[in-house]
């Protein structure tokens, strides 16, 4: 199987290379991480996921290609046992409903892979992924409400986990339904530096709320400090003195 894998897996970067790009740049996949506006271009780290996740789907792959074409040889066999003409005449078919998909679905793994990016910026994060829609969603940090890690025993085999990001009003997602968000979460598939990333993820989140509260106190604080300036004036006789001659003088002159 292993020797298999390498095969396909020639057979496959070359068709995603070479002719099958022809259909990646009509479907305008796109080769580079999304741009997020306004965001400081220091303070941006776009990553895909980890290769451990390729393997992790491939594994699954795997797993449905045997089944699937353990089922389709054995009612060929018994289509060849039953009616021996039958069974030959649809030989050609045969071999190509068990082989072609394996091979679509085999590309199709190495293009949701390709597809798949993370941008965390200074303000938000972007997350996107998808074949043939490509979905994005942003999520800015101060809507952040939880961030968590999941990790199954296969994932941890893979030495890979997933992030998952709950919000309170959920993301601005692009593409439909089925987009990068399920309700109110943003989901980092295949992580393999999980621990780093959700805690990065909370420093931003941290830095976000914190500037609102400082702000607010500052504000708060000048206003109390001009309060107290004005509270804590000095009033001598002489400004008293002025005040009466200012009286008398407006008083007069209402008075012609």
């Amino acid at each position: 199987m292993l020797v298999s894998d390498k095969v396909i897996h020639r057979a496959s970067k070359w068709c995603y290379k070479g002719i099958w790009s022809v259909a990646t740049k009509w479907f305008h996949v796109p080769e580079e991480p999304p741009h997020i506006q306004g965001a400081d271009d220091d303070d941006v780290r776009s990553f895909r996921p980890a290769e451990g996740y390729l393997r992790y789907l491939k594994l699954f792959f795997w797993i449905g290609l045997v089944a699937f074409d353990a089922v389709m040889t054995v009612a060929w066999l018994v289509l060849l046992v039953a009616v021996p003409i039958a069974g030959i005449i649809v030989a050609p078919l045969a071999f190509a409903i068990i082989v072609l998909p394996d091979v679509v679905a085999y590309i199709a793994i190495h293009l949701r892979y390709d597809t798949t990016w993370y941008v965390l910026s200074d303000r938000s994060m972007r997350i996107r992924r998808g074949i043939w829609t490509i979905h994005e969603t942003t999520i800015t940090y101060e809507n952040i409400q939880n961030v968590s890690i999941k990790q199954g025993p296969v994932q941890r085999y893979f030495g890979i986990a997933d992030v998952l990001v709950e919000t309170a009003g959920g993301g601005a997602s692009t593409g439909g339904e089925h987009g990068a968000t399920v309700g109110h979460f943003g989901l980092l598939e295949g992580i393999s530096n999980a621990e780093e990333i959700r805690n990065l993820i909370l420093a931003k989140w941290s830095e976000s709320k914190s500037g609102g509260v400082d702000e607010d106190h500052s504000h708060s604080f000048k206003a109390q400090e001009g309060i107290s300036a004005v509270r804590s004036a000095s009033w001598d006789r002489a400004h008293v003195e002025l005040l009466e001659d200012i009286r008398d003088l407006a008083v007069r002159l209402a008075q012609r």
